[in-house]
């Protein structure tokens, strides 16, 4: 068969049949080998300056970040004609997009790597135009792998020749996936395809640290000018002179402006032209006289200085004059980076943008977008508003959220696959007439070798619970990542972040959190008063405030004595001041819990006392544990029946802790009960909670009453404190029953974290170090406070010492 040959449809349909069958028979007898299932992406991918190949490697990064031990990702790097680079070692093949008869090699070469289990191909006509519309068709007709196609441009009202084109293309692929709910319509409407087989995974975007604004517009000698910005390759279809035309009525209100058109020009758009657009541009900013309010960033910036410019940017200016474009990284960026933003109407910022969010001025219009940016800079508070719905926005599509939908997609469709019959012919739906006699067999590992997802453990990270640290004590709540001084402080948080850090030392030996230890003990001194209580709510003046007189603060004091309790039986490994004042304090805080009633009052309670008794031994201890634990046995006895194993008749917050608090009494005194008690609560707490490989704790938005079985179904309002309590009582239970059943369910509530949820979305940014307030509904509430972070800190590192 002639290597140069290029194939007619007609050749395809007479070929592709003895490729898949032959290929088959040459490996039926082939073992697999012991490996990770691989996953090709074909994609243009950097060095090449493309946006499809930064989108690839982006995503790339992030699904390996996220479940580096489920799949091995492997490229095959497109590239356009003799055109050769240096790539990173994922990339496995390259293809030659110019020369048709490479397709079908690919194909054959592909279905004799036993490991790729399947393909995913980054979809732009563009890529494929030199080699003609057939190429692509033998490449994808002539695997015999499940195939996975991303249209990155999806063109309405097609004509006959695109309709039968793209309707071929989706006819051979097990999935399409498109980045807008637009683009789905389209597909759908004008192209006639099954909504069932499109998923919508919109392009992802960069989690930021949103660094001050001032400080960065001084990095960069800007200080005192109000910016605007767009960036990407630069070509005519950007339309950056509506931007130009528009400065000079920009300028007569905001004579600070200064505009950045960041990014060189297109190689494409170099190839075919050289710099005539750019040197179009330059000569209008002479013609309009703009040279001090325009700066042309001729070059292809690294990731951190590109973010770092669109943090300091004031307003980006989106001015694509392209109607059919349907998505837009950079578009994507500035969003996740908080920039107000005025756009075009494509189809992306029709589905994102909206009057809360941003401004949509028609194509080309200068006056439409003066108008816009004149409206902004002269109203903070609106631009405020802007950025922050712009945040809470775009924030599901971190490159997080996307490596988790489309892992959970090539899960969904490898183990489809494996559960067809073996090996034997699959027939298409929708296939064009000439393809009715083209069966595909699919090519597949066994079921063991399926893509299992395993969620990585981030790095542990004490950034922002250190940047809510003051010199005095922790702040208590965040807007997004930026500590709130309004909002104060808190025992509670105090001593939790307390626990932490006894936690976080005793793995690290950081000398460095000993400071931080000192700090919230002495906050916890801080707030108890003369008669051995404590107060809660300190504002930022370091004023009690008249919250303490007005709620209960018995589970706060259950708390303090808690992290008093643990960072004592840290004795061994704590300088000995720190042990002698935790130990004054909480002599003092213990004249007061033999009157506690409350029932997490009394369980924090216990769990402080058991952990203080671990070296002192004091009968005096193991009694006052003995009168709690009984209460709550009291309790339990008076609520639970058959249906209903609990202490309450409600199920509220930080349900675990009670039956951790009984096993801890149990190991404490010995006392069976304890034990029977414990583990019947924490079982039937369990039941209710956890659904197979996910956890869903209840609800704050409403609690869960007894006789309302099954758990009513409210959806949101789950915090990350009770899933902290939940992991921290199941690591007890582990060491206690060594029971591995405990140690799964421990790793699916930490999974939680990290987006097996509802939403599948992260509820903890590793970019920042914050854990985000709570899971609702439809969305993830962004603030980064205190409970938040130091709740998954601790679960966390029990995690790490689990492992």
């Amino acid at each position: 068969m002639d290597n140069e040959q290029t194939y007619n449809l007609k050749q395809v349909a007479k070929h592709v049949p003895f490729t898949v069958y032959s290929t088959l028979k040459s490996k039926a007898a082939r073992q697999p080998e012991n490996h990770l299932p691989e996953v090709l992406f074909i994609t243009s991918y950097p060095p090449r300056e493309c946006g499809i190949a930064t989108y690839s490697q982006d995503l790339l990064n992030a699904m390996n970040n996220k479940f580096n031990d489920s799949f091995a990702l492997k490229v095959c790097a497109l590239e356009p004609g003799k055109t050769k680079y240096l790539y990173p070692k994922e990339v496995k093949f390259t293809l030659d997009t110019n020369k048709p008869s490479a397709y079908l090699e690919l194909s054959q070469t592909i279905n004799q790597d036993h490991n790729i289990q399947l393909v995913v191909l980054q979809h732009e006509f563009g890529f494929f135009k030199q080699a003609g519309d057939d190429a692509l068709l033998q490449l994808l007709y002539g695997l015999v792998k499940p195939v996975v196609i991303v249209f990155h441009t999806v063109l309405p009202h097609p004509d006959d020749h695109l309709l039968s084109h793209v309707r071929r293309i989706v006819a051979v692929c097990d999935s399409i996936i498109v980045m807008t709910k637009n683009a789905a319509h389209i597909l759908s409407k004008d192209y006639n395809i099954s909504l069932d087989k499109i998923e919508v995974i919109a392009h992802g975007t960069h989690l930021v640290p949103h660094i001050n604004k001032p400080l960065l517009k001084a990095k960069y000698g800007l200080t005192g000018r109000k910016v605007l910005s767009t960036f990407g390759l630069l070509g005519a279809g950007k339309s950056i002179e509506t931007t130009l035309d528009a400065l000079p009525d920009i300028i007569k209100e905001n004579p600070d402006v200064m505009f950045l058109a960041i990014g060189k020009t297109h190689p494409g758009v170099v190839a075919s032209e050289g710099e005539q657009y750019r040197e179009t541009l330059e000569a209008k900013v002479k013609d309009l006289s703009l040279q001090n309010h325009v700066i042309f960033i001729n070059r292809y910036l690294p990731l951190h200085d590109l973010l770092e410019y669109l943090q300091l940017t004031d307003i980006y200016l989106f001015t694509s004059k392209d109607p059919n474009q349907a998505v837009s990284g950079t578009f994507s960026y500035a969003m996740s980076c908080g920039c107000p933003i005025i756009s075009t109407p494509i189809p992306q910022a029709k589905e994102l943008l909206s009057p809360s969010t941003g401004i949509i001025i028609d194509f080309q219009s200068a006056q439409q977008l003066a108008e816009g940016v004149n409206r902004l800079l002269n109203d903070d508070v609106l631009c405020t508003t802007f950025s922050q719905n712009t945040l809470q926005t775009i924030v599901p599509t971190a490159w997080e959220n996307s490596a988790i939908a489309h892992a959970q997609l090539l899960q969904k469709i490898t183990n489809k696959v494996l559960a067809s019959t073996a090996q034997q012919p699959v027939m298409y739906d929708n296939v064009p007439k000439m393809y009715d006699n083209t069966p595909k067999m699919y090519d597949i590992a066994p079921k063991n070798d399926s893509i299992q997802l395993k969620y990585q453990l981030p790095d542990i990270n004490l950034v922002h619970l250190k940047k809510m640290t003051t010199p005095f004590a922790c702040l208590q709540f965040s807007i997004f990542n930026q500590p709130d001084n309004a909002s104060g402080y808190t025992l509670d948080d105090n001593a939790r972040a307390l626990v932490a850090f006894c936690m976080h030392y005793q793995i690290s030996g950081d000398n460095t959190d000993l400071d931080y230890i000192r700090l919230y003990l002495n906050f916890i001194k801080f707030c108890q008063l003369p008669s051995g209580n404590f107060n809660n709510y300190v504002d930022f003046e370091q004023n009690f405030t008249e919250q303490n007189n007005e709620t209960n603060l018995s589970d706060s004091n259950g708390r303090a004595i808690w992290a008093l309790g643990f960072l004592i039986s840290k004795k061994v490994i704590l300088p000995a001041d720190v042990i002698q004042l935790a130990e004054s304090v909480l002599e003092n805080a213990l004249l007061h819990v033999e009157s506690m009633h409350s029932t997490r009052a009394m369980a924090f309670s216990i769990k402080g006392l058991y952990y203080f008794n671990l070296k002192k031994k004091s009968l005096k201890i193991s009694l006052l544990i003995e009168i709690l634990a009984n209460r709550l046995v009291q309790m339990y006895r008076h609520e639970s029946e058959s249906k209903w194993q609990w202490f309450e008749s409600y199920m509220t917050y930080g349900n675990s802790i009670l039956p951790e608090a009984l096993l801890l009494a149990y190991i404490e005194t010995g006392n069976k009960v304890y034990k029977e008690i414990a583990k019947n609560s924490f079982d039937f707490l369990l039941s209710l909670t956890l659904n197979g490989d996910k956890i869903k704790v209840i609800s704050n938005k409403g609690w869960l009453h007894k006789g309302h079985q099954p758990v009513p179904i409210v959806v949101g309002g789950e915090q990350p404190i009770d899933v902290a309590y939940t992991i921290l009582a199941m690591n007890l239970f582990y060491k206690t029953f060594q029971d591995t059943s405990y140690f799964e369910k421990m790793t699916i509530a930490f999974n939680w974290f990290l987006g097996n949820n509802h939403l599948n979305q992260i509820i903890y940014n590793p970019c920042t170090g914050g854990c985000y307030d709570g899971l609702e509904e439809d969305f993830v509430n962004l603030n980064q406070g205190a409970e938040s972070t130091v709740s998954y800190l601790m679960a966390r590192l029990i995690m790490e010492k689990s492992v």
